[in-house]
């Protein structure tokens, strides 16, 4: 096993033979680490924490961690589950769930960038970019695919849909639906036409996803009046759309007005 000898991993540390170790690295007793992941200098893995396979855990990172919750109590069992291929980037913080035997969760094929922050109990999806200290608070559920770009910050509880994108310096305190472009402070800015491309989401899919686009935010209804007349669409991305909006426990964003565009 590829260990550092300045690296300090608790003899009760499960890690696969493969698993590579940086100097100065912590690990501490309740960590399990899959084949093929590496962790750089100066990491510190702590908690009730399972990591998956051919991760990639740079420099200073911090993971499971106490979460930052004044009602936190340190006797509570809480943990941090990571799936497989996930690159941490330097000093990012990933801290375990706040509720007892609580969790905060990865998925898969994340790239987590310089300084972002995911608090207790979020838990992203798969395919998920968080740029250069992006910040989410306690309990915000991210989408496959979506991109948050640096510095935008989202408060507890928000939920943001697949393949949204969150524009640089962003403020989300309502729930981002999937697709959509986000900017400035709960502004919707249009769908997020490069990334349905990309995810191949293009013909027939594309066309009824922008006309539920339309409805919901170019229609001059509120939601409640234009939602019922959401049962007409078939695709399913924009079944997708409309259950995200019909079912957000936050609200939707509006749209920016004078943004016209799709």
């Amino acid at each position: 096993m590829p260990i550092h000898p300045t690296a300090i991993v608790s003899p009760k540390a499960q890690l696969d033979s493969s698993v590579e170790v940086g100097p100065h690295v912590v690990i501490d007793e309740h960590v399990t680490i899959g084949a093929g992941t590496k962790v750089w200098a100066n990491a510190y893995i702590t908690g009730h924490t399972t990591i998956g396979r051919d991760n990639q855990i740079h420099i200073g990172a911090v993971i499971g961690h106490e979460p930052q919750d004044v009602g936190f109590d340190r006797n509570r069992r809480s943990s941090v589950t990571i799936g497989d291929r996930n690159v941490i980037r330097e000093y990012v913080t990933i801290h375990r769930g706040t509720a007892e035997e609580s969790k905060t969760v990865i998925g898969d094929d994340n790239l987590l960038m310089v300084s972002a922050h995911v608090a207790h109990n979020c838990e992203l999806g798969n395919r998920v970019i968080l740029a250069n200290a992006a910040l989410l608070g306690g309990y915000v559920h991210v989408g496959d695919r979506a991109f948050i770009s640096g510095g935008a910050v989202v408060h507890q509880f928000i939920h943001i849909g697949r393949l949204a994108m969150i524009s640089g310096n962003s403020r989300v305190s309502m729930d981002v639906p999937p697709f959509v472009m986000l900017a400035e402070r709960n502004e919707i800015h249009g769908l997020n036409l490069v990334g349905l491309k990309r995810a191949q989401i293009t013909g027939d899919a594309l066309t009824e996803l922008k006309r539920a686009y339309r409805l919901i935010y170019r229609s001059g209804r509120n939601t409640t009046e234009a939602l019922k007349d959401a049962g007409v669409f078939t695709a399913a991305e924009a079944r997708e759309f409309v259950d995200f909006i019909r079912d957000s426990p936050n609200g939707v964003c509006s749209t920016a007005q004078r943004n016209s565009s799709t």
